[in-house]
């Protein structure tokens, strides 16, 4: 037993993976792809896109937000465990980066569930709440540049339905967040975004240690 989370070691961490992760091959070649870029580490990792899938499962989602793709392991988990009509809207600006998502995206069979645009996310999102869109998605995930992370949510959260809900990554940050010596945008950036949460009453919220930190906020 133990009162609080623990830590895990290499040999502890790659036996977790070892008796509990189910990753598709095609989420095993993108992943070993990607870890032949320069910027690999913007990757989430593998036990964390079965942990989301399994959050759109539990959740019986149809419709889902990303903001930040990259080259697309989080949107191929979550595409997957979408229905055959469900509908993902992938934001992101890199056509670089996304071009790599797309061919995967239809390596699996999930590329019609996909709708990819490529502009700024707040723009993309904007457009849908001045068209009057429905608050009708049902969950959302965040994994983009921190600085735009408030604002990422707040959009988010007016097109989510009650009781949808949205997964912040990368909100431990490394670790950065409590080192008083780390004040650079991003850091303080996060740990605003992180305070900001805490206080919110339009969402219960829960951090879960799995990854950078995975932030779900639940609307009420």
């Amino acid at each position: 037993m133990s009162s609080q989370t623990i830590n895990l070691s290499p040999d502890l961490y790659r036996y977790m993976l070892d008796i509990s992760l189910r990753e598709a091959e095609v989420l095993k070649a993108l992943r070993e792809e990607t870890a032949r870029l320069p910027n690999a580490n913007m990757q989430i990792a593998p036990e964390q896109g079965q942990f989301m899938a399994m959050l759109v499962q539990l959740s019986g989602a149809r419709r889902v937000i990303e903001v930040g793709v990259y080259t697309g392991y989080s949107s191929l988990a979550v595409a997957a465990a979408l229905p055959d009509d469900g509908y993902l809207l992938a934001c992101d600006i890199s056509e670089e980066y996304t071009d790599i998502a797309r061919r995967y995206w239809q390596q699996a069979g999930i590329g019609h569930k996909i709708d990819l645009h490529l502009a700024p996310a707040v723009d993309t999102l904007q457009s849908l709440i001045d068209r009057g869109h429905p608050a009708d998605f049902d969950f959302a995930f965040i994994d983009a540049d921190k600085e735009n992370y408030e604002a990422y949510y707040e959009r988010c959260l007016q097109l989510l339905r009650p009781e949808g809900l949205i997964a912040v990554d990368n909100v431990l940050w490394n670790g950065s967040v409590i080192n008083p010596e780390k004040q650079d945008a991003d850091t303080r950036a996060i740990r605003a975004f992180n305070q900001k949460l805490l206080s919110d009453e339009r969402v219960d919220i829960s951090l879960v240690p799995i990854g950078d930190g995975l932030t779900l906020a639940r609307k009420r």
